[in-house]
């Protein structure tokens, strides 16, 4: 039994069918594959001398590398929103700049970023003089809910 042989123009065939199945599974995951098996193809073509060791080791190293640049270069560290990660900030202590009321806005001042900002608009369920401790009971959109320490 021989093993047969992929002409450099399969692997774009290959590829290509990788990025139209990207298209029907919205994953981001198939597209690294795809498009290195499109540069696999295109280097072939250039360099015809490959074994098929040679192109299957090419395709694989080209798709994790297209992957951890996605990770570690492309894709974003930070959060984009801040939803899911206003826990972090319950129990966080801070000062009243702008004194708060039932039913009036005021403002709280942090001595590090808390969530990143360092001045919250916040509300209260009782009255609480500017200049006073307060600390952060909840956090509902870009609003937190404060107490008196």
């Amino acid at each position: 039994m021989s093993i047969p042989h992929i002409e450099w123009w399969h692997w774009i065939v290959l590829g290509l069918a990788l990025l139209l199945c990207e298209l029907a599974l919205p994953m981001f995951v198939l597209v690294w594959f795809g498009l290195a098996a499109v540069v696999t193809g295109i280097v072939l073509a250039l360099l015809p001398s490959f074994g098929l060791t040679a192109e299957l080791t090419l395709w694989i190293v080209l798709s994790l590398a297209l992957v951890v640049l996605w990770f570690r270069v492309f894709q974003s560290k930070g959060h984009k929103t801040r939803a899911g990660m206003a826990d972090m900030a319950i129990g966080e202590v801070g000062l009243l700049s702008k004194a708060v009321a039932p039913f009036v806005k005021g403002e709280v001042r942090f001595q590090k970023p808390v969530l990143g900002s360092e001045v919250w608009p916040c509300i209260a369920a009782e009255t609480i003089a500017a200049g006073t401790r307060v600390q952060v009971a909840r956090v509902e959109g870009s609003l937190m809910t404060v107490t008196h320490v």
